[in-house]
């Protein structure tokens, strides 16, 4: 009877031991395969790096331009760049150079995002074709102490698209950065990111008033390996009077590696300037904070 007892005992111990190790294993993958809200904000946050770096370069070949053209107004285009960063311009053959110094300091952008370091951006001097290049890299770059490293090619054109009727800017960046996390932990990006100014275009002394509509992918590598896909579905507003490095409005589907079945949403919400997202996954929905 003993051993008939020891022997029970024995077998229900491993169906124990095996059924809490078959748990354990399906709870780690499904962690694994999930969307974290944190992981969302950061990638959030390397979207509004991206985004003013573009927004620096676009203002630099707008001011350029408006003060290289023989029909500029008397008064130009306004610069957004603050009175903190030091701006040298150089004209080699056919191409404008300019150098945005932002000093070592720390130099805080209209929207409240802090730079250091440089940007230097160069275009041809030529602003009458219909397809222009704008070709930057980052030397000694920091965006919120995060140091961004790459370089990057913007096309610009005059027309009219899906979203406007009106001939208005529309920018595509090509987007292939490292950004490195002052903890030391390493971020990859590449895609493609396409930006239209819907409003403001026609009132060179007032950048507050420029409004963008912003759409594309892209891929970003996070330290531990996993990719994270992101396409914008409905495209994202961006208000520079809101003064605030995020979208009003729009929303990007993320999809972590190749997991079909956890598609997260981020949806900026309906207009307001906030730092607010909802994060919905598996059609629970929750508010997130966004950083910058």
């Amino acid at each position: 009877m003993k051993t008939k007892i020891l022997l029970f005992v024995t077998m229900l111990s491993i169906v124990t031991f095996v059924g809490c190790n078959s748990n354990e294993t399906v709870d780690e993958s499904t962690t694994s395969a999930a969307i974290t809200a944190d992981e969302t904000a950061v990638n959030s946050e390397i979207d509004a790096t991206v985004d003013d770096v573009s927004i620096i370069a676009e203002d630099q070949y707008d001011v350029q331009k408006s003060a290289s053209s023989t029909a500029k107004t008397t008064a130009g285009m306004v610069s957004m760049l603050p009175a903190c960063a030091t701006i040298t311009k150089v004209l080699t053959n056919d191409t404008w150079t300019r150098t945005i110094d932002f000093g070592t300091q720390g130099c805080a952008l209209p929207n409240g995002n802090i730079v250091k370091g440089k940007i230097i951006i160069s275009f041809s001097k030529n602003f009458t074709t219909p397809i222009r290049t704008i070709s930057y890299t980052l030397e000694g770059f920091y965006h919120n102490d995060k140091l961004i490293e790459g370089n990057k090619t913007i096309t610009h054109e005059l027309k009219t698209s899906d979203l406007l009727a009106t001939i208005h800017p529309v920018t595509t960046h090509s987007v292939d950065v490292k950004i490195t996390y002052p903890d030391g932990k390493i971020y990859t990006r590449i895609g493609t990111r396409v930006r239209e100014m819907v409003e403001g275009f026609a009132t060179l002394t007032n950048w507050e008033d420029n409004v963008f509509k912003v759409w594309g992918y892209n891929i970003t590598t996070f330290p531990n390996g996993s990719k994270y896909t992101s396409k914008i579905t409905t495209p994202l507003l961006v208000k520079l009077s809101c003064k605030m490095p995020f979208p009003v409005s729009g929303v990007v589907s993320i999809q972590k590696n190749d997991n079909v079945d956890t598609i997260a949403t981020l949806d900026y919400g309906n207009g307001d300037c906030d730092k607010l997202a909802t994060m919905t996954v598996k059609g629970v929905s929750k508010v997130i904070t966004l950083r910058k």
